[in-house]
């Protein structure tokens, strides 16, 4: 099991944040372009525990079909996605965003792992893990340059506050779940 956790101090109310990220149709925005991603599902989309979202994206010129399903909907402050279809083993995605110093602090933990045993290891330490980081790069790029107009070449540096990316054993993984 792989943990990424991002965090990043936003100059804007968490309403404004949560309300967001809690339309669907803006993870769109949020995605590095050469993933090529596009949500599939209907929108609007309403947001809730059960709420399913079918994605495309092209992973290395690869289409693969995504799904995942809200299972926790706790608004302003916390929303959960879990992939039920797509390329991980496993992807549970916390969103938790919480008032701070007259602004909000977005935080992203995702667990993760993949498929195919020693294989899926190896893919992570060949391509996977720096492509999920540099999804994650993007976008801490793109929040700050939507929220406050920075562009994306200076995004990265003062408001990313925090950054952790670290591989668990199976059995740690499963008792934090």
């Amino acid at each position: 099991m792989y943990v990424l956790q991002r965090e990043q101090w936003v100059a804007a109310p968490i309403e404004n944040v949560f309300a967001f990220f809690s339309d669907a149709a803006n993870l769109e925005s949020l995605t590095p372009p050469w993933l090529r991603f596009r949500i599939v599902t209907p929108t609007p989309i309403e947001m809730r525990p059960g709420a399913r979202i079918e994605y495309r994206i092209d992973w290395r010129v690869v289409p693969i079909r995504w799904q995942t399903e809200i299972v926790e909907w706790s608004p302003p402050r916390r929303f959960v996605d879990v992939q039920l279809r797509g390329p991980y083993r496993q992807w549970h995605h916390t969103h938790s965003f919480t008032s701070k110093d007259g602004g909000t602090l977005v935080e992203d933990v995702v667990r993760y792992s993949l498929p195919l045993g020693i294989v899926g290891r190896i893919a992570h330490y060949v391509a996977v893990r720096r492509d999920v980081e540099r999804v994650f790069d993007y976008r801490v790029a793109r929040i700050a340059e939507l929220f406050e107009g920075r562009t994306l070449s200076d995004a990265t540096e003062p408001n990313a506050i925090g950054v952790v990316f670290q591989s668990c054993d199976r059995s740690s993984a499963a008792n934090n779940s």
